[in-house]
């Protein structure tokens, strides 16, 4: 669940707790499913700041390994970088735009 998501669901779960006064008696108490979706909302944003803050644990496991197999300690990304290679052939006029 990422932060705008769980804001939703809180801020949906507060208007159902808060906000809405049903008159019937039906099976369902929309109060009280409020206060569970504002408590998941709640729990999800707690979460999703903790496992990727820079001082949480997904980050510090993101940004580097260190090989300590070799003979002095290397330091590498986990992935490689991203390079985009763009190979242009001069004298050859464009085909037309997509869609047609």
């Amino acid at each position: 669940m990422g932060l705008a998501v769980s804001l939703i669901i809180a801020a949906i779960g507060l208007i159902l707790a808060l906000a809405v006064h049903p008159t019937d008696t039906s099976q369902i108490d929309v109060n009280t499913v409020g206060w569970i979706l504002f408590l998941v909302g709640l729990i999800g944003f707690i979460l999703d700041l903790v496992l990727w803050a820079p001082w949480g644990p997904a980050y510090l496991r993101r940004g580097t390994v260190v090989d300590t197999d070799a003979a002095y300690a290397v330091r590498r990304r986990p992935y490689p970088a991203r390079r985009t290679i763009v190979e242009e052939e001069d004298g050859v006029p464009p085909g037309p735009p997509p869609g047609y």
